[in-house]
């Protein structure tokens, strides 16, 4: 890092949302301080903090451990609200520079400190309180990818072409907004034994996820949902009056949006409904267990070996130069899309989701696409190469790709070379961010992007426990 140039910009954030940024400089030294003032932190874990002084404790490249420093954190010091509402826990999870709660990234958000509830029981409350709140939003409208906290507000997307309310953010229909919730719930189930946020309601929310996938399965009719927007932008809204172009009923669900926001080509979006496998599967366990709800959880499984079973059939490309590979969209007809994109669930991130063995011959063949020229959004400048999509540009690298790839990888040399990437390439700021420009770290968008700054900080401690002489 030159510490000369220590950006100053990251001060500009969020003047949309009306938010106070909290990542203004307290000190100019070798490595400024740039986390948040301790009193100004939204939340304080006595897990995170024991976590990021026995990881500069373990750490001699001081860059490092002061980027694990500002971006582990970040979530808490300056995202969540928790509060207890009618004698439970309740957290309203900000993205960072938007003051909206999305229902994947605020799960992304806090995953990563999942494994230290065990020793801080105020951090399992808050995220007890991000699956209360998710199981409100999910109740109130399960197409609507983002949600207010004040539940009577009408946003700037309020006069889109849908079926919107107050107190909703977006109303982009995607596979993995239902998904993130259940991987939070069963997971926090399976750390914790805690069954009290999964309450009537939950159960509720539940069954309405599986109606929701039925529906868009469209094996009947199109199915409740449509969108468009007013837009000049065209991935920001939906063709044939909003109902996307034509899928042929094989068994996967449609997803209209993708994880970026971005409309679907196809709709059956492939890394997307491989999630679903995952996470039907593990709300009917839940089901079982806590409810003893067997004809729910007897539902739940035979959708998941469904679109299993239509994902062997139809996702798998045989591609000239790579084998046999999974397509990022299909339609039903013989139609499909190869490319993949930098957000979560990606073809990439499989694995990290528990959606297919690392090993799996057609996942590697996959990951040698899409870490390719190959792929279309593959982008490769003089700082850096990594995975884009069409979210914001050509040239714009996601930093969140090359956390994944380390994170899928068994490459220690490639697991080197992604954290050296991302250190180079946080442009003298401290933290990541959304994108960067391929030939310029420092020509960023979203200097407040907490999904990517707790990500990092998730790779980094991975890395520190299971291999730490990569941290050197």
């Amino acid at each position: 890092m030159n510490r000369r140039n220590f950006m100053q910009s990251s001060a500009a954030v969020g003047a949309a949302a009306a938010l106070v940024n909290p990542f203004s400089l307290y000190a100019a030294a070798d490595f400024p301080v740039v986390r948040v003032a301790e009193d100004k932190r939204n939340f304080k874990s006595k897990a995170i903090e024991k976590a990021i002084k026995k990881f500069k404790k373990g750490v001699k490249n001081e860059e490092l451990a002061w980027l694990f420093n500002n971006c582990f954190p970040n979530t808490l010091d300056t995202t969540v609200t928790y509060a207890t509402k009618n004698g439970r826990p309740d957290t309203y999870v900000i993205t960072g520079d938007i003051d909206a709660m999305w229902l994947r990234d605020s799960v992304a958000q806090v995953w990563p400190y999942m494994k230290f509830i065990e020793e801080d029981k105020d951090l399992q409350h808050l995220i007890a309180g991000v699956i209360n709140r998710q199981t409100s939003y999910i109740l109130k409208d399960p197409y609507a990818n983002a949600f207010y906290d004040d539940p009577d507000k009408k946003g700037e997307w309020f006069s889109d072409h849908t079926d919107m309310q107050p107190g909703v953010h977006e109303r982009k229909y995607e596979i993995d907004s239902l998904c993130y919730p259940i991987r939070l719930a069963y997971n926090y189930w399976k750390s914790s034994g805690d069954t009290s946020p999964f309450d009537e309601n939950w159960k509720k929310a539940i069954k309405l996820i599986l109606k929701t996938f039925k529906d868009q399965q469209r094996k009947e009719d199109l199915g409740p949902y449509s969108f468009q927007r007013t837009t000049h932008k065209g991935t920001d809204t939906l063709p044939m009056k909003g109902y996307g172009y034509p899928i042929k009923p094989v068994g996967l669900i449609c997803s209209m949006f993708r994880p970026s926001d971005d409309a679907t080509v196809y709709a059956f979006l492939v890394p997307s409904n491989f999630f679903a496998v995952v996470s039907l599967r593990q709300a009917a366990e839940m089901m079982t267990a806590l409810f003893n709800d067997n004809a729910t959880a007897s539902e739940l499984k035979a959708l998941a070996d469904e679109v299993e079973g239509a994902l062997k059939k139809y996702a798998i490309i045989d591609h000239p130069k790579y084998g046999k590979i999974y397509a990022f969209e299909v339609d039903g007809f013989g139609s499909y899309n190869l490319m993949d994109d930098a957000n979560i669930p990606s073809l990439l991130s499989l694995p990290y989701l528990d959606a297919v063995d690392i090993n799996d011959p057609i996942y590697q063949n996959t990951r040698k696409y899409a870490w390719s020229e190959d792929n279309p959004f593959f982008i490769k400048g003089t700082a850096a190469e990594g995975i884009g999509g069409p979210h914001v540009d050509r040239d714009m690298i996601w930093p969140m790709s090359i956390i994944m790839k380390g994170l899928t990888s068994t490459d220690k040399e490639e697991i080197k070379w992604c954290i050296k990437t991302l250190q180079e390439t946080h442009g003298d700021t401290g933290f990541m961010h959304e994108t960067f420009h391929k030939n310029d770290p420092k020509n960023f968008t979203r200097s407040w992007f907490a999904w990517a700054n707790t990500l990092f900080g998730e790779f980094l401690y991975k890395t520190f426990e299971e291999n730490p002489e990569l941290l050197s």
